[in-house]
Order: structure tokens, then sequence, then C-alpha cells
């Protein structure tokens, strides 16, 4: 009896899950998964020239995001991937006004994020798979301060970016889902950095650009 089982045992351990998927031409997902966020930052020349703010550098805070995904199979090795999310991010950017004087302020986002991405794949072993992933994004901040009339403000960023996305990641397939790990960076390419020359600070940036690295768990039938 022990000899019957012992290859049935086998056979169920090294079984394809889901052997049709990789057939599909299209299928749906649900993505969620923590952020860590900052800008990069590019000075004036005054900010050199004056010492009204001595330093000022960006910090990392923490998000979440939440989505949905649709997937296009192209061939048998590239995919097309749209990720429609919601991102919960903070960036924060820490000054010194004067030697006794110091801020750290932060700058919260909810951004509708809309990323397009190539994802090429090696070939499956067994129910396991590797991928890469390019792409690009464009994000548009639901909270952004850019018309804000409030006094208060220390610093205005535009509502609209837009950037480059790359990442690594892996496929385990499972009897009914597919269990997907990945992590990305994110590196923005348009300025966020909405001048208004009542806010002193502003007038010691150039430019600010949004990065990110994501950490996202992808659930995919």
């Amino acid at each position: 009896m022990s000899v019957a089982i012992m290859p049935r045992a086998l056979a169920q351990r090294h079984a394809l899950n889901m052997s049709e998927h990789d057939e599909k031409i299209y299928y749906f997902g649900i993505t969620f998964g923590f952020n860590y966020s900052q800008y990069k930052i590019h000075y004036t020349q005054s900010f050199a020239e004056t010492d009204t703010i001595r330093r000022a550098s960006p910090t990392w805070k923490p998000g979440f995001n939440l989505g949905l995904m649709g997937n296009l199979r192209l061939n048998r090795f590239v995919d097309l991937r749209f990720i429609p999310s919601l991102v919960f991010a903070e960036k924060g950017i820490k000054y010194n006004m004067s030697p006794d004087s110091t801020a750290d302020r932060s700058i919260e986002s909810i951004y509708m994020h809309l990323p397009l991405q190539f994802k090429f794949k090696s070939e499956r072993i067994r129910n396991f798979r590797f991928y890469g992933m390019l792409g690009g994004k464009l994000d548009y901040d639901l909270s952004s301060n850019a018309r804000s009339r409030r006094p208060d403000e220390w610093l205005k960023v535009k509502a609209l970016d837009y950037g480059a996305e790359v990442g690594v990641g892996f496929e385990f397939y499972y009897p009914n889902f597919i269990f997907s790990p990945e992590i990305k960076m994110s590196q923005g390419l348009g300025d966020q950095l909405y001048k208004d020359s009542h806010i002193q600070l502003s007038n010691s940036l150039e430019s600010l650009h949004s990065r990110s690295i994501v950490i996202s768990i992808h659930l995919e039938g």
C-alpha cells in the first residue's frame, strides 16, 4: 500500500496548477501593497547664494496602494498590463531656516495611478515563473494644493505627473489563483513644483521629481 501511495503523492506535489492559464488571451486580478516615496530636489542658484534657507533635504515616507489589474497576452513571453490604482503616498522635506530652526514637513498625496507596463516572462517551471516589467505611468494627485489660497501653505505641488517604472516579480501558481509578489522602482519625469513667489521654500527650489519604491502583491485569476 505504501508503494502505491508514494507515486500518487509525488504526482500531486508536481501537478501543474491552472495548466490552461497560459493560453488565456486576457485575465484580471487585484493588487495591493506598500510604497516608500520621496522627492528628488533640484535647487535654484539663489539657494547657494542666500542664507535664508540653509539646507533642504528629502526624506522617505511610507504609504499604500490598492488597485485592479487587466492583463493582455501578446505572445508566449510578453504581456501588456494595465493596473489602475489608488495610491496613498507621503513625501517629506526637512529644511533649516537658521542654525536653531529646523522644520520637518510632509506632503500627502492621493494619486489616481494609471500605469501601462510590458511584462517579460520566463519559461514556466512547474508552478513557478519569474518576470521583469518595464513601462510608463500617468498620475493625477486628487489632493494637490497647487490652486490653494490658504496662507499657511509651505509648498505647492502640481496635480499631474508622468514617469517610468521598472521592476521584477515572481508568479506562484495555485489551483485557483496566481500569487505574485513584485517590487518596482518608479521615477517621475514631470516637475511637480508649483511656483509661488509668496512661499519662501518654493523660491529656493528649481524642481521636484517624485520617486518611489513599491512592494506589491498581485492576485490573478
